[in-house]
């Protein structure tokens, strides 16, 4: 019997391969960063044949540092970094242009535009997702206007679409071999601002006001299947045959890893941006206050399972972005000892609003600021803001999922890379005023994506079965001071409010 199971995690910055045994124990893993591609204010782009090999490379790593072989992985998950946009030739393999990032904002035009007849919320209804520039539909509707010959070749279907979990499944299964399985997830198909929430199929009426062909787009499948999307091929990376038969979005990803199953149970996960999802079991629920409306997962033939959403665009990203473009850090880490060289921010806020602003604002034309500045503010200011701004973007979202639900939040489960900020989750505990509880694997992405593919296959009996695997790593309580989620807060607020309208 094969003894473990595999997680390729496609992520914004990185991808990696991480194998689990039983327990749900990291046995072996690699992870590699690609090119961050910004050929324009406002855009963001990756190459997707760069992150490919990536993928071939980690997977390659991770299985000759564990000493495995194909026979020894039961199954393969897959999770991604959502939203973001790539279209390849069917025959070739080739990419017609670079990935559009999730980050991207190019698409705003075609977003003002739908908005006219109808308003930011014209899709919400069968979506749960307002217009803006974050989703896959405009950015598939921006590459056909302007990569020359790519709308013909959609409308013969030689052209194929995918977010990064149907690209990396593609390959996986031998694209452009003729085995090559071209299909995504609900979670990930709920992301593009196409796919209906009831039907769970791509809404033909939204296919019509973007004009976009239904030939580009990939078939829709449970997150967890066991009929399977395919088999890794003898000359893939995996070395032989396995199932590809788990695929989820990595905030979604996150909430199986964390086994978030009930109703009600919630994750926040720190990464490139931040991602709360609150698990609403069958019921579609449409926010009154700036979250959206997501598909959490389905597994097998049992019906879909919902979540709330608060999603932030920048969390992680501003870290590195003070690293690779400030100069301000050599390491991400190093951000972390730079803060705690002073007591408090000195009256420096930072909005990292560069994408605009997500949830729970949904305001594209906003920039990213700072403000509060005297001579007084050195680089370890700097340092604690931005730490600030990611705790301070939680804590907005958890106001809003708190006044939807109508339940406070008693305590934070997290996850991701930036939960070994250990001065950023206590930042986080005393701007909520609740404990943050870190789980024992941090990464709850891959592991989710684990589990998916392993319950198609009866690694795992059931969802009930992975709970066993979960604990706690370490919990931070709130300061009895209250100056961050009360007065610093207020000031937050403040800042965010002079980012509005920036760009006219």
């Amino acid at each position: 019997m094969a003894r473990y199971v595999a997680a390729l995690d496609q992520g914004t910055t990185s991808t990696r391969c991480m194998i689990f045994n039983h327990g749900g124990e990291v046995v072996a893993h690699h992870q590699l960063e690609h090119r961050q591609i910004y050929p324009l204010a406002g855009w963001v782009e990756h190459d997707g044949l760069e992150i490919w090999d990536r993928a071939r490379d980690v997977v390659r790593c991770a299985m000759e540092k564990a000493g495995l072989i194909a026979a020894d992985i039961a199954a393969v998950g897959i999770t991604n970094q959502r939203e973001t946009t790539l279209i390849w030739d069917r025959k070739t393999g080739q990419p017609y242009a670079n990935a559009i990032v999730w980050q991207d904002t190019r698409t705003d035009q075609i977003c003002r535009q739908l908005a006219e007849n109808g308003g930011q919320d014209r899709f919400r209804g069968k979506t749960g997702l307002p217009l803006a520039t974050y989703f896959s539909g405009p950015k598939i509707a921006w590459l056909l206007e302007h990569v020359p010959g790519l709308r013909a070749a959609a409308e013969r279907g030689d052209a194929l679409f995918g977010n990064m979990d149907t690209w990396m499944i593609w390959k996986l299964t031998g694209g452009p071999g003729p085995g090559a399985a071209h299909v995504t997830d609900v979670s990930n198909a709920s992301r593009t601002l196409l796919m209906n929430l009831e039907t769970l199929d791509w809404d033909e009426d939204i296919l019509a006001a973007l004009d976009i062909p239904r030939a580009l787009l990939p078939q829709i499948r449970p997150s967890s299947d066991p009929d399977f999307y395919g088999m890794t091929r003898a000359d893939g990376p995996f070395g032989g045959e396995v199932p590809v038969c788990g695929d989820l979005g990595d905030q979604q990803a996150a909430t199986v890893g964390q086994v978030c199953f009930e109703a009600g149970e919630a994750k926040n996960t720190y990464g490139t941006g931040c991602f709360l999802l609150t698990n609403t079991g069958r019921d579609i629920v449409h926010s009154k206050h700036g979250l959206i409306t997501t598909l959490c997962y389905q597994f097998g033939k049992q019906a879909p399972v919902y979540a709330l959403e608060g999603s932030v665009a920048i969390a992680g990203a501003l870290v590195q972005w003070l690293r690779d473009r400030m100069r301000l850090i050599n390491t991400a880490a190093d951000i972390e000892n730079l803060a705690k060289m002073v007591e408090d921010n000195g009256g420096m806020y930072f909005v990292p609003a560069f994408s605009g602003l997500f949830a729970p604002y949904w305001r594209s034309e906003a920039r990213g600021l700072v403000i509060g500045m005297t001579r007084f503010i050195t680089r370890g200011h700097f340092a604690r803001a931005a730490l600030e701004a990611v705790a301070y973007q939680t804590r907005e979202v958890v106001d809003a999922m708190a006044a939807d639900s109508g339940v406070s939040l008693k305590a934070l489960k997290v996850d991701g890379g930036m939960t070994a900020n250990e001065l950023l989750m206590q930042i986080q505990a005393d701007v909520l005023g609740v404990p943050v509880i870190r789980a024992k694997v941090a990464e709850s992405t891959a592991l989710g994506a684990a589990y998916a593919a392993g319950l198609a296959v009866g690694y795992w009996k059931d969802p009930q079965d992975l709970r066993k695997n979960w604990g706690i790593d370490k919990t931070w309580q709130p300061a009895q001071d209250d100056t961050l989620r009360t007065r610093n807060y207020r000031m937050w607020k403040k800042a965010v409010s002079r980012t509005f309208d920036w760009l006219e």
